[in-house]
Parts: C-alpha cells; structure tokens; sequence
C-alpha cells in the first residue's frame, strides 16, 4: 500500500481510476506505465525510511523509465559497419 497521505491508493491504481485530489506528478508517472515500479518504491521508502535500502526498486522504476525513454526514441540512426 502506498504511503499515509499519498494521492493514489493501489486498488484505485489498479483499476487506473484516480482518486480524488489526484497528484499531477503521480498522474504523469501512471501514463509511462511505470506506476507499479514507482509505487513499489514509495512502499519501500515510507517502510525502511531509507533510499539506500531501496535499490532494487530504484533500478526497477529507472529501468522501467529508461525502457519507456527508448521506445519513445525510437530506433537510433543506423550504425555503419566495417
């Protein structure tokens, strides 16, 4: 479950309903497909209080962005070979 006074609630998340006073930041993460990974680590966050404790999350949700970033790019110029 995320944090006390957080603005999305996971069963809401779940059915990708917001909830009422829906936080903008939370609103754009949900778009990117990443809002699981980044609730993940807001669960870690409030119960461990510590982000040193939470780097698997962390690499979770930044691969997550970073795969997002990509596919947004797309494919790259093409490389000459030798």
């Amino acid at each position: 479950m995320a944090k006390a006074g957080h603005a999305w609630s996971r069963a809401a998340a779940e059915r990708g309903e917001p909830e009422e006073d829906e936080d903008p930041l939370d609103a754009r993460i949900a778009r990117t497909g990443c809002l699981e990974q980044h609730l993940q680590l807001q669960e870690c966050m409030a119960e461990r209080q510590d982000w040193r404790q939470c780097q698997e999350e962390v690499r979770a949700f930044g691969a997550c962005m970073a795969r997002r970033q990509q596919r947004q790019r797309g494919p790259g110029p093409a490389r000459p070979t030798d």
